[in-house]
């Protein structure tokens, strides 16, 4: 199940005897902690009845051991045990637990004592087990296979998958009302852009942006996200872009210089660049006549596609002409290539594909 299913579920009936926490996203497991408290403990009991441990200091059997045992001093108890992954057999217990799948039940590590817990849970104790060490694509994915299939006796798992990016411009939006913010499109994108869909980093720039406005909130400009929020000079990335279109070569100099007085890495403000021609070529090719049918046509080819990037393709494609959009590739190419060469600065360079666009 997914955060929000499980605080929803909370909020109808008592909480489960064990849970799997699962995944890399750490923020939304606060309120999730949270809610159980609140769920599972009388105030009164709640400094006693809530225990926390680490595999790193004890194995799984303590554990289960704990969970057995019935507290002096709290008729309810919330366990939450960190660093499940710490559980997993390694080096040749691990390969002797792959050959006795097919053939044993038990499992090694504690494994078979948690199954039989599973099976038969104390009552009035609710018992988590934590892990955010590895992701569910990619390198990671195996180990998060095995991981799910030596905690498979524990029936309810949450899943804490990182935020897409609709899910992180939701989450901004209503983080940012919250604390009484507006803010537009454009901003609200360039916002979890600079924070890579991070929610705890969201959350943490949003109240940033909150406590420099003052208690009264208002307006979210670029230029506050620019200067308050780590990567914002994103921002800037779109104003040179916009600039380019322009063929304005004095203003676009004027955001080069921007980005480089912030300590933006040009190679990758110059990869940004060749995505936005090389999507707005494509756009142009096919004839589209609005952001809404970027989006749309964008969407359908599998390319993750949102309001505000389409907002800038589709300004991108309407502005320049099809022999610029492709000169635009070219000189990316040609100004990757500098960079990676032996040069004198990077400026120069970048400086350089800004003449050749806007001559």
């Amino acid at each position: 199940m997914t955060p929000d299913q499980l605080l929803r579920g909370l909020q109808k009936q008592r909480p489960e005897g064990v849970y799997l926490f699962v995944g890399p996203e750490t923020y939304r497991r606060g309120p999730c902690r949270q809610a159980l408290i609140e769920k599972a403990l009388p105030v009164d009991e709640r400094e006693e009845g809530y225990v926390r441990h680490d595999l790193d200091s004890l194995t799984l059997n303590d554990v289960i051991d704990d969970a057995r045992s019935m507290s002096l001093f709290a008729g309810s108890r919330l366990i939450w045990v960190s660093s499940a992954e710490l559980a997993l057999p390694r080096g040749r217990a691990a390969a002797a637990a792959e050959e006795e799948e097919d053939s044993a039940t038990a499992k090694p590590g504690g494994a078979d004592s948690l199954a039989a817990y599973c099976k038969d849970p104390t009552p009035g104790t609710v018992l988590v087990f934590d892990t955010h060490r590895w992701d569910f694509e990619g390198e990671d994915k195996a180990k998060m296979d095995r991981l799910r299939k030596f905690y498979a006796a524990i029936p309810t798992v949450v899943e804490f998958t990182k935020l897409t990016k609709p899910d992180a411009m939701s989450f901004a939006q209503s983080q940012a009302a919250e604390r009484g913010l507006r803010i537009g499109s454009a901003e609200l994108d360039a916002l979890v852009e600079a924070t890579a869909c991070d929610a705890s980093r969201l959350a943490t720039e949003i109240e940033k942006l909150a406590l420099y406005l003052g208690p009264n909130g208002g307006q979210v400009t670029a230029a506050e996200i620019v200067a308050l929020v780590p990567n914002g000079q994103e921002t800037t990335i779109f104003n040179l872009v916009n600039a380019l279109a322009r063929r304005n070569r004095t203003e676009s100099l004027q955001q080069l210089d921007t980005l480089i007085r912030d300590g933006e890495y040009l190679p990758l403000a110059l990869t940004f660049l060749g995505g936005i021609f090389r999507l707005a070529l494509s756009a142009r090719e096919q004839g589209l006549r609005s952001s809404q049918d970027v989006q749309n046509y964008f969407q359908r080819q599998g390319v993750p596609m949102w309001r505000a990037r389409a907002e800038q393709i589709y300004t991108a494609s309407s502005r320049f002409p099809q022999e610029k959009l492709e000169q635009g590739i070219q000189l990316v190419f040609r100004a990757d290539r500098d960079l990676k060469s032996a040069r004198v600065d990077d400026r120069i360079v970048m400086e350089d594909f800004v003449f050749r666009l806007t001559s």
